[in-house]
């Protein structure tokens, strides 16, 4: 039925906060803003930051409300070349950090953070095969 996904598209009660964070923070690139949006382009997805205006001009005649401080979140998940390193530069940066590095059983090094719309972010490498001595 679907092919792929191209955009991830996150409401957000605070525009100018949202994009600093993920701009200057987070380091990606903006490919279009606009008073009730941002775009970034990670890979071959879409980021875009909605105000809950703009996000109901486009979606819906109905008023759209961004998620309150308890309510909805989503999770975004990205592979990264390092993610100690990530961690500790999020960790310098004052990010929000959930829970540290971590092999998985699944195969996965992970680590977690929290945007400031309580966003959650898992960081993520293939898990480093340790040679047998």
């Amino acid at each position: 039925m679907f092919r792929n996904i191209i955009a991830t598209e996150l409401i957000v009660r605070d525009l100018p906060t949202c994009t600093a964070f993920y701009r200057e923070t987070l380091g990606l690139p903006v490919t279009e803003s606009g008073p009730d949006h941002t775009v970034f382009k990670v890979g071959e997805l879409y980021l875009f930051l909605l105000e809950a205006a703009g996000a109901a001009r486009m979606m819906s005649e109905k008023p759209l409300e961004a998620p309150s401080e308890g309510g909805s979140h989503v999770l975004l998940a990205a592979s990264v070349e390092d993610v100690d390193a990530l961690y500790a530069d999020l960790k310098a940066k004052g990010v929000k950090l959930h829970r540290p590095p971590a092999d998985q059983p699944w195969g996965l090094r992970t680590a977690y953070f929290v945007d400031p719309e309580g966003n959650f972010w898992e960081i993520n490498q293939p898990v480093k095969s340790q040679a047998a001595g």
